[in-house]
C-alpha cells in the first residue's frame, strides 16, 4: 500500500517541489532494454506503445509469451546498473533546477530493485531522494506535497501516471516527456492539463515558467 512507503529520507524545504519519474524520463529505458534483449536472442520492435506483443525472438520474429516478458523485465531491473544511462541533458538540467527547487524521484518499480537503482543514480550524480512503488502515483504525490503552499510539478512519460496525479493533486503542474523518439510516435497525445515537452531543455523551461507565476 502507498501508506507503507517510507518518506523519512525525503526532506523538503519551503522551495517549490519537482517530482520526476525515472524510466524514459531521467534514465533511458527502451534503448538499453532493447540492447539487453538483443544480448539474449530477443528484440523489441517499435510498432505500438507497449512491450507485450512487441518483444520477439530474434530467430523468427515471433512474439514471446507475456510471462516471459515479465521475466525479462525482472532480469533487466536486476541488472539495470549495467545497461541504463541518463537521458540526454537530464543530469545537467536537474542539477540546475536543484538550485531553485526540491527534487524527488518517484519510480514505478518493485521496491526490491530500489537499492540497485539508488546506486545507479548516485553513479551519475543524481543524488536526489528516491521513492519506489508499484502503487498509483497520485496518492504518493498528494502525500509528499501535502498541504504545502509552494508550487509543485510532476514529470512522467506515461499518461496513466499523470492522470493519477491530476486526480489527487490538482494543483500540480503535469509535464509529459519521453526520451525515446522512436516509440514516442506511438504514444497517445496528452489531454487537457498536461503539457508535452520535447526534451529536458523544454521541461526546464515549462517548469520555470510555471514556478514564476
Amino acid at each position: 500500500m502507498t501508506a507503507s512507503l517510507n518518506f523519512d529520507h525525503v526532506t523538503l524545504t519551503d522551495r517549490p517541489l519537482i517530482i520526476c519519474d525515472i524510466d524514459e524520463v531521467v534514465l533511458e529505458f527502451l534503448t538499453p532494454f532493447r540492447n539487453f534483449l538483443r544480448s539474449s536472442g530477443h528484440d523489441l520492435l517499435a510498432r505500438s506503445f507497449r512491450l507485450h506483443g512487441n518483444i520477439v525472438l530474434s530467430a523468427d520474429g515471433l512474439p514471446i509469451d507475456d510471462g516471459l516478458v515479465d521475466d525479462l523485465l525482472e532480469q533487466f531491473f536486476t541488472l539495470q546498473d549495467q545497461w541504463q544511462t541518463p537521458a540526454t541533458l537530464a543530469v545537467e538540467t536537474l542539477e540546475s533546477l536543484a538550485d531553485e527547487a526540491d527534487l524527488v524521484f518517484l519510480t514505478a518499480m518493485p521496491p526490491r530493485h530500489a537499492a540497485v537503482r539508488r546506486s545507479l543514480l548516485d553513479h551519475h550524480r543524481l543524488h536526489y531522494p528516491l521513492l519506489a512503488t508499484e502503487e498509483p502515483k497520485g496518492p504518493v504525490v498528494q502525500r509528499l506535497h501535502d498541504s504545502r503552499d509552494v508550487p509543485v510539478a510532476f514529470v512522467d512519460d506515461i499518461l496513466r501516471n499523470l492522470h493519477s496525479v491530476r486526480s489527487h493533486a490538482p494543483q500540480c503542474l503535469l509535464v509529459n516527456v519521453m526520451a525515446n523518439a522512436e516509440f514516442r510516435v506511438f504514444a497517445p497525445e496528452p489531454d487537457d492539463g498536461i503539457v508535452k515537452a520535447a526534451d529536458w531543455t523544454d521541461v526546464a523551461r515549462i517548469i520555470r515558467s510555471h514556478f514564476a507565476r
